[in-house]
């Protein structure tokens, strides 16, 4: 049984703006899946559908095998939802807010409180119990949304830009806890724009284009398709000429940094011994662009193909 199943889902707006074209995805029970696209894509209308926001226009939407439409009060209760819009009420009190959210769902009030002391300590926000939601930080109304989120013991959670506008220190933390919470059984979804994230957290990948998926699946699989990956690699001594490197495409950005691309052919031993042979020094590398934001570049900034054209280019 899958966590989200969706087929030939199509929502059409008032206006005439069609969102969704007929989208087919599965995430499976326990995965930890990037749903990514641009601005426009057709994201927020999928997600607003699946948890009951936004009518469909057609299609079946099924969660835990759960019918959308026919089993509606088992589908809300199994998600929980951190919207990307801080929706807080800003004067209650952190802890009145995680558990008044739980009794929107029946659970009864000592099992909120304890339930509270639980995710309020693992999002590290314990201390602020008795503070009033305005005074928190920008990161901590993040992590009190996500306590909220998951009050009821959700199976599946589903984050949208849960990390917008927050420090790398923060962020790298709500990572962790993220990845505990998978861990320990919760299927997560997961938009954001941060692609570095996506592909650090996420085992699967869902891209949307124009309303219709274009990539569905494992991320190790996705990032494979890339046909070579770009290095910045700073060397120990000054150069003002770079040595031929067979097989590589390479060029001087300074006098201490070469840019390297290199083919999904070669391995990066071997452009290490080549610039050993050569006589440079490597003192440190990085990759010169995420490796899934370069993908999804490819795969959606080519504005002038079909969706068509695009889905037949993610397949090959």
């Amino acid at each position: 049984m899958h966590a989200l199943s969706v087929r030939q889902l199509v929502k059409v707006y008032a206006n005439g703006v069609q969102a969704l074209a007929g989208i087919d995805l599965d995430v499976p029970r326990g995965d930890f899946c990037a749903l990514l696209g641009p601005n426009g894509a057709g994201k927020t209308s999928l997600i607003g559908i699946v948890t009951s926001l936004v009518r469909k226009t057609s299609g079946e939407v099924s969660v835990f095998g759960h019918d959308l439409d026919r089993e509606l009060n088992a589908v809300k209760s199994a998600i929980g939802v951190v919207p990307q819009e801080i929706n807080l009420n800003l004067w209650d009190k952190v802890s009145n807010i995680v558990v008044n959210q739980a009794g929107f769902y029946g659970v009864p009030p000592a099992r909120a409180r304890r339930r509270a002391e639980i995710c309020l300590r693992q999002l590290q926000l314990w201390d602020k119990r008795h503070d009033s939601a305005r005074t928190l930080s920008g990161g901590m109304k993040r992590r009190l949304m996500i306590a909220r989120a998951l009050m009821h013991e959700p199976e599946l959670l589903i984050l949208d830009e849960p990390t917008a506008g927050v420090d790398i220190e923060i962020r790298r933390s709500m990572w962790e806890f993220l990845r505990e919470t998978n861990s320990a059984g919760t299927t997560i979804i997961l938009t954001t724009h941060y692609l570095e994230e996506a592909e650090n957290l996420c085992r699967h990948v869902a891209i949307i284009d124009h309303g219709r998926v274009i990539v569905d699946d494992r991320m190790a699989t996705v990032l494979a398709r890339l046909q070579q990956q770009d290095f910045l690699l700073t060397l120990r001594e000054a150069i003002t000429v770079l040595p031929a490197l067979p097989g590589f495409d390479a060029r001087l950005v300074s006098d201490h940094e070469i840019e390297v691309s290199v083919p999904r052919s070669r391995q990066i031993n071997e452009l290490f011994t080549g610039l050993s042979a050569a006589g440079l020094e490597v003192v440190s590398l990085r990759n010169k662009a995420n490796r899934l934001e370069e993908l999804f570049m490819k795969l959606t900034e080519r504005k002038d193909r079909t969706p068509a054209g695009r889905i037949e280019e993610a397949r090959q």
